[in-house]
């Protein structure tokens, strides 16, 4: 059997490893910033219904544009964003990574390259690399915000084809003012990604990238069913641009890719929108009862706009992991020296964390504390 580094690979993926948090045995597992509270009865109903409809035509190809669904979608930002978003202007995909895939694909490639401001997603350099797009490292503040002056400056002298703004962040939490998002616009010929997963946990007051889109036609918002919508199983994702990028991804997405499965799934979920979203407010209060309970134990965080928050300062991260598992609580650690990544979960999730995290901190924050 021949092993992985004996075969004819592409020079830019040698020697790395494929994305993926720790599937690890744990009582409560929030590395992964799963909405936590289960689909609604009504929508249960509803989806069986709705894909046993589809299933009696699955001898014939799907919707090739996912018309009706992408039509849904646009009604669905249109609503909860308050700017006009056409169907014409919106694309879906098998989650949003194969969105971000897609994009690449149209816009990256050989010769070209992708900035983005680390730390932050880490699939974005991973789909750059499958793509043979040169991945370039953009620069954040300390505290892990984006000064917006140097963030331009970067771009402008990078001059790079696609630009990766993720708001808010992941792992990071914190979302990025839209003059920020701008500025960046203007300093680039490319085109600019603004990755909003987490949109819908976002703080009161928190404005969506939506808003930015008239005139600007190299700007491109992706969104995902995954967090807000409790859909991570039905892999749904989609962006809202300009009609001419949607034109453009055409030109590189595989023929039926979203299964007639799929887009009966999404447009049941999106019919049932308000009970959907109902936990949302449920998890912020979670989230910010994270936050509330850190200084009381010598820690902090980074302001979350997201269903997650980054924990710190640990002497040491991975020990603090180990010790947290240890007690039946799997967190995220992101590889950011000091700091820990825990999904908000539900009250009784919350509970086990900050228990645990009671009798772990002492003996591993920093003696600086918070």
């Amino acid at each position: 059997m021949s092993r992985l580094e004996e075969l004819p690979l592409r020079p830019e993926l040698r020697g790395r490893t494929p994305y993926g948090a720790p599937q690890l045995p744990a009582k409560y597992r929030l590395n992964t910033n799963e909405n936590p509270h289960p689909l609604p009865p009504e929508l249960l109903a509803d989806l069986g219904e709705a894909l046993r409809h589809a299933a009696l035509e699955l001898n014939r190809y799907p919707d090739r544009d996912a018309l009706d669904l992408r039509r849904d979608l646009a009604a669905y930002l249109t609503r909860t964003s308050g700017e006009p978003v056409d169907a014409a202007q919106v694309w879906a995909a098998n989650g949003s990574n194969e969105i971000l895939q897609q994009v690449l694909q149209t816009f990256g490639g050989a010769g070209r390259r992708a900035l983005g401001f680390t730390p932050s997603y880490s699939m974005h350099p991973i789909i750059s690399a499958g793509t043979g797009t040169t991945w370039v490292d953009g620069h954040r503040r300390a505290d892990f915000t984006i000064d917006p002056d140097a963030a331009a400056a970067q771009v402008w002298e990078v001059a790079p084809d696609v630009v990766f703004v993720t708001s808010p962040n992941n792992p990071t939490g914190t979302a990025v003012a839209l003059d920020t998002v701008a500025a960046l616009y203007e300093a680039t010929a490319g085109v600019v990604v603004v990755d909003e997963a987490y949109a819908e946990f976002a703080r009161t007051g928190t404005a969506s990238a939506l808003t930015l889109l008239p005139g600007r036609p190299r700007l491109v918002v992706s969104r995902t069913m995954s967090k807000a919508f409790g859909m991570a199983g039905l892999r749904l994702g989609y962006l809202a641009a300009d009609p001419a990028v949607v034109d453009a991804l055409q030109l590189v997405r595989l023929p039926y890719h979203l299964s007639s499965l799929t887009q009966a799934a999404a447009r049941t979920a999106l019919a049932h929108t308000d009970a959907l979203l109902a936990t949302v407010d449920a998890v912020r209060a979670e989230r910010d009862r994270i936050v509330a309970a850190l200084p009381g134990m010598g820690l902090t965080s980074v302001p979350s706009d997201a269903n997650f928050v980054l924990v710190g300062r640990f002497a040491d991260a991975r020990a603090a992991w180990q010790a947290l598992l240890d007690r039946d609580v799997l967190v995220r650690d992101v590889g950011i020296p000091g700091w820990l990544r825990v999904t908000a979960g539900t009250a009784e999730e919350t509970d086990a964390f900050l228990t645990a995290l009671g009798e772990v901190a002492p003996d591993h924050r920093t003696t600086e504390g918070g």
